[in-house]
């Protein structure tokens, strides 16, 4: 473990910055001249309400993420952290040159960036992984999180990870941007509110349906750990040697409980997120079946459908989600087109269309929940739900039959099989 830092000299928190400036107003009779930007003219964020965030992991997806935090005016970059050095170097680069400063500080060791105290939040944007475990230690350290999706790896690190947010008090938010675009908030707002009469079936659209072991590629010369650092970037993850193309592929790396989850736990943590959210976000289904005829059918406990489909959609764009009840059904996807059984249904209302699932409605969700301490939209009560649902799907889908899940215990009955699929080992020193 490394030694945590000392603090950093003359960094000012937000929440230290109103009291030390009474201090000093206090003691010093001489006039000061305040920069404008310090009393929020000219149009700047003054630093009491600026959100002082750090990134951990940022590769392709991490790197739209930061761009997304980086629009928000009252959003100062402070860190970045990740295994790669060119990674770490490319981050440093963009946020100073937004910033036009040089004071955006690298760590190759993520715990570094968690002892700082003058960071508020964290985006967290590694490889699957890390997100169950780091979102945990980060929320332990005071860190409010965003953090990309599937936000955890099996069922027992998804209960312990809802119960580590409650417990910390932390503002989480995954990545399940979604929520916060207008067209698919109206689909869930119509099925949750009864306007399309008892909610019988949600369809989730899945990217594929396998379940798969990660498994071991060749074994190639280690890197210098200041370039390429892979001890750190295997993590909690069980070991194995060295090898590029696993470091370059680390988005599928290690993705659902030593399951690769597929299309069930990627676009789950998405549609799925968005089918809970229309039943107001549930306790996840209990019966769950393997796939037939292109579907995975899974079942509430009140016998409302949840169901796994990869053909039969309208042509509304990715990640689209069908909600049907008793008088009437809706449809939605990318493309941020609505399809109702009837016109009647938007009762007047006009719809905003925004198509291309962009993620900045939701990190300012995210930064004002931070400030209010308000409960964001993909909250970590909502991810856990629909986790629960994406691994007990792919568990169903793993064996090849049908499992049920206890939600007194979140055991599956009398299935000794599919219960050690519900855990793994982690590999030193790492602990839930």
């Amino acid at each position: 473990m490394i030694p945590k830092q000392e603090p950093h000299a003359g960094r000012v928190s937000r929440r230290g910055f109103l009291g030390r400036a009474a201090a000093a107003s206090a003691a010093v009779a001489a006039p000061t001249i305040i920069p404008s930007s310090a009393l929020g003219l000219d149009g700047a964020v003054p630093p009491s309400e600026r959100v002082v965030v750090g990134g951990i992991g940022i590769g392709n997806r991490g790197t739209y993420d930061l761009s997304c935090f980086l629009q928000q005016p009252d959003v100062q970059f402070a860190a970045i952290c990740d295994v790669k050095e060119a990674r770490r170097l490319a981050v440093k680069k963009t946020a100073d040159e937004h910033h036009g400063n040089q004071n955006c500080e690298m760590y190759g060791d993520f715990r570094e960036l968690l002892d700082r105290g003058d960071i508020d939040a964290v985006l967290i944007a590694t490889g699957p992984n890390w997100h169950g475990l780091m979102s945990m230690l980060a929320a332990k350290a005071g860190k409010d999180i965003y953090c990309e999706k599937p936000c955890t790896k099996n069922i027992a690190e998804t209960l312990v990870h809802r119960d580590t947010m409650r417990r910390c008090g932390t503002v989480f938010q995954a990545g399940t941007q979604r929520r916060n675009l207008p067209h698919f908030a109206f689909a869930c707002e119509l099925a949750r509110t009864g306007r399309l009469g008892k909610v019988k079936r949600v369809y989730a659209h899945p990217a594929g349906m396998k379940a798969m072991t990660s498994g071991w590629l060749p074994e190639e010369p280690l890197p210098d750990p200041k370039v390429d650092d892979w001890d750190l970037y295997l993590g909690p993850a069980a070991w194995r040697p060295f090898n590029a193309k696993t470091l370059k592929d680390g988005f599928n790396f290690e993705k659902g409980g030593g399951l690769v989850g597929g299309g069930v736990l990627e676009w789950g943590s998405h549609c799925v997120d968005l089918c809970q959210w229309a039943v107001n976000d549930r306790p996840p289904p209990v019966l769950y079946n393997p796939p037939k005829d292109g579907e995975i059918v899974t079942r509430y406990d009140d016998g409302t459908e949840l169901i796994f489909r990869e053909k039969g959609w309208i042509p509304l764009g990715s990640c689209p989600v069908r909600f049907e009840g008793e008088t009437g059904w809706v449809e939605a996807g990318d493309s941020g087109k609505l399809v109702l059984s009837s016109p009647e249904l938007l009762a007047g209302r006009t719809v905003q269309e925004i198509g291309g699932y962009p993620a900045t409605f939701h990190v300012r969700d995210f930064l004002d929940c931070v400030k209010t301490r308000g409960k964001p939209k993909g909250n970590a009560e909502a991810a856990c739900n629909a986790h629960l649902a994406c691994h007990a799907a792919n568990v169903a889908l793993f064996l090849g039959r049908p499992v049920k899940l206890d939600l007194a215990t979140y055991r599956f009955v009398d299935d000794d099989a599919a219960n050690r699929l519900r855990s793994e080992a982690l590999r030193e020193p790492w602990r839930l």
